[in-house]
């Protein structure tokens, strides 16, 4: 069974998104947050478990698609 996700990280994700134009590369979050590209693309299950969708275009470029509460 894999590592649980850095709760912390997951709740960066919602302030860092919505301040990148549109959409956002995974190599730019893992940039911010100070981790490998895979990691942000780990989290992506566990983002949306929480509520936090990610859409994923046919680039790879990311963007907040909807959160759910």
């Amino acid at each position: 069974m894999g590592r649980r996700p850095n709760q912390e990280r997951l709740e960066q994700y919602e302030e860092i998104v919505p301040e990148y134009p549109g959409s956002v590369r995974a190599s730019q979050l893992a940039q911010t947050l100070g981790v490998h590209r895979s990691t942000v693309q780990r989290d992506l299950p566990a983002l949306e478990e929480q509520g936090t969708l990610l859409s994923e275009d046919e680039r790879g470029l990311l963007s907040l698609f909807r959160r759910r509460r």
